[in-house]
């Protein structure tokens, strides 16, 4: 039976091999600069900026899910923004995911949040299929811009 649990300090490298293990199957691998140093500090430093669930079974950790909260200004509310979900390829099919986003949806309604948000790839149609059967809705009205590196730098630089 698998169990779910918060990370710890001492899963960083656990955190880091799924995180590069998602880059690959999302075809990003060229843009994941993340490494063990910069993810430990970021998730449990002095100022945790998101949180890390795990899902193990008795082979050890087999998926993960990176989450953080947000704020709807509509609804007054916390949310919470699943920016990664990953279980092992060998391991799909067993519930594992399913069993993270109920995890997931249980966190956000015990600390008062009006939603749970995440993206996915829109090529990604085996992940974009098991959302809807969980009742999500596409939010197709929405576009994410993004800045980073040069643009990120040059616009707070202005």
């Amino acid at each position: 039976m698998a169990e779910i649990r918060f990370a710890d300090e001492r899963d960083t490298e656990t955190i880091l091999r799924f995180i590069r293990a998602l880059a690959e199957y999302e075809k990003l691998s060229d843009v994941c600069v993340a490494d063990a140093e910069s993810l430990r500090g970021s998730l449990f430093g002095i100022r945790p900026y998101a949180e890390v669930l795990l899902i193990e079974d008795a082979n050890g950790p087999q998926g993960f899910a990176l989450f953080f909260h947000n704020f709807s200004t509509f609804l007054a509310k916390p949310g919470l923004y699943l920016e990664d979900l990953f279980v092992d390829p060998a391991q799909r099919g067993k519930g594992y995911g399913k069993a993270l986003l109920k995890r997931l949806a249980e966190i956000a309604v015990e600390r008062g949040c009006g939603r749970l948000e995440w993206s996915v790839l829109d090529w990604n149609k085996p992940s974009i299929d098991f959302y809807l059967s969980l009742g999500a809705k596409p939010m197709d009205e929405w576009t994410i811009y993004r800045l980073e590196g040069d643009s990120l730098t040059g616009l707070a630089r202005s």
